[in-house]
């Protein structure tokens, strides 16, 4: 049909679009996409992208709710990336085999056995390819259902999940390139841990895969004391350290977004108490800008915070884990099971005994054992059995106790007990010392001698 000659409308332009408001929501707070005033560091994101463009793996560590996360989802594009969530029951099998299953494959239970007499697995996955031709292995059972312009590959491998070398030839057969990403590396069984160190050697060697390792710990040589062959192979980003001016960053940005302003008062009062937490500061401008009904883009630059209580909207936003670290203290006291020296309960008295300014450091081994010769009732306690304890503090955390994110953590290489959850030093700030003690289980003698010695006061918390 011809319509070369009909008249053409004249149709009136199209209003122009609107600028699109900022929901206080997207700009501060915790929410699953990235903030709309993220903010970029240098030593993190830059080192993060130079990392990817060397094909590096990548171990990304830091305290919880520290940005580990947006910084890779800023960094990385949505489908460069599959992304897997460890869980504290899985063997080496059962992470190579969640790799192979974000590969493509679906995993089902062989018949065949392996070497050491466990079941091997099935992998099935099938491809599409351009035609002509197909380089089909013997692993290959063929082209089926061919097109002109594509054929399908199908894939049957029996092999040996816990073999590395097998699931990297596996990966290799159908040139999967993504990157792939271990949420929660942390809560890995040590052993699989070590055993994954070893891995990744080959999955640098052999493969073109670069996997991204998240994990809440603030030693940035742990993967590389499991196995010393990683030095040069993989690059650790330290996603805990925020500056003052970067948290500053958060807070303007963020207010820019939404119209508004922040009194320097209110900006001061929340960099001075939030411990370095990105998250702290994030809440806190969400919850003044919800006290001065602020929820999307104002664009009078409405001033926020002069009339707010900057140490009571802390207290507010620290109460949220409140039951949480309540619920932990005598879980942690408990330790795995009933003991003579109850060790768990001894550590977490010497935290609860420290100074905050100590605890952002960390507690050397070598004082917690000080701490604990000099007060336990039966005297000194072996280093050795102390630094088993301590290797197991995250075990403990997530199989014992089932907390989430974990709050200790202990650096093997410099041997010091760290606090991987900012906000608990804040609630340490907030709670009474005494009471404290006598949830831990501590000694009724122990908690008497302790109020006496700090002059009868009931409260012996030090602020900075």
């Amino acid at each position: 049909m011809d319509f070369g000659n009909l008249p053409q409308l004249r149709l009136p332009p199209l209003p122009e679009q609107p600028e699109r408001f900022a929901t206080l929501a997207e700009v501060f707070g915790i929410s699953r996409s990235i903030p709309l005033n993220y903010v970029s560091r240098e030593a993190v994101d830059t080192d993060f992208a130079i990392a990817l463009d060397r094909n590096r793996h990548i171990v990304v560590h830091g305290s919880s709710k520290q940005g580990k996360t947006c910084l890779r989802k800023w960094n990385l594009d949505d489908d460069a990336y599959v992304t897997i969530t460890c869980s504290n029951r899985w063997t080496i099998a059962n992470l190579h085999t969640s790799i192979l299953k974000q590969a493509g494959f679906t995993v089902s239970q062989s018949e065949t056995r392996t070497v050491s007499g466990e079941n091997k697995i099935t992998a099935k996955t099938e491809l599409k390819i351009a035609a002509p031709g197909v380089d089909a292995s013997s692993s290959i059972e063929g082209a089926r259902g061919a097109s002109n312009s594509h054929e399908v590959v199908r894939y049957h491998l029996d092999l040996d999940p816990s073999d590395v070398n097998e699931v990297v030839s596996a990966i290799r057969q159908i040139d999967f390139r993504k990157h792939v990403v271990l949420e929660d590396f942390h809560y890995l069984p040590r052993e699989t841990q070590q055993d994954f160190a070893v891995a990744l050697k080959a999955l640098h060697e052999s493969s073109e895969l670069t996997v991204i390792i998240v994990g809440v710990w603030l030693d940035e040589n742990k993967l590389v004391q499991f196995n010393g062959d990683l030095t040069g192979r993989v690059v650790a980003i330290n996603a805990d350290a925020w500056t003052r001016d970067q948290l500053r960053q958060v807070m303007e940005g963020g207010a820019e977004l939404l119209g508004i302003t922040f009194t320097e008062e209110f900006i001061l009062g929340v960099l001075d108490r939030c411990f370095d937490s990105v998250w702290v500061v994030q809440e806190a401008c969400f919850r003044a800008c919800l006290k001065s009904n602020v929820i999307a883009d104002r664009a009078d630059h409405t001033a926020v915070g002069a009339d707010l209580d900057v140490d009571q909207l802390i207290v507010e936003i620290i109460d949220q884990q409140s039951a949480r670290y309540s619920t932990f203290i005598p879980a942690f006291a408990e330790g795995f099971r009933s003991s003579h020296y109850e060790l768990y309960k001894w550590i977490l008295c010497a935290v609860l005994l420290s100074d905050v300014s100590q605890l952002t450091l960390g507690l050397n081994q070598a004082d917690i054992r000080d701490f604990i010769n000099n007060h336990h009732p039966l005297g000194s306690v072996l280093s050795s059995n102390l630094a088993s304890a301590l290797r197991s503090v995250v075990q403990l955390q997530a199989e014992r106790i089932g907390i989430k994110p974990t709050i200790f953590d202990f650096d093997e290489s410099s041997r010091r007990l760290t606090i991987v959850d900012r906000s608990f030093l804040i609630w340490l700030e907030h709670l009474d010392t005494q009471d404290l003690l006598e949830e831990a289980g501590m000694p009724a003698a122990f908690i008497r001698r302790w109020v006496s010695e700090n002059g009868g006061e009931p409260t012996g918390r030090h602020r900075q």
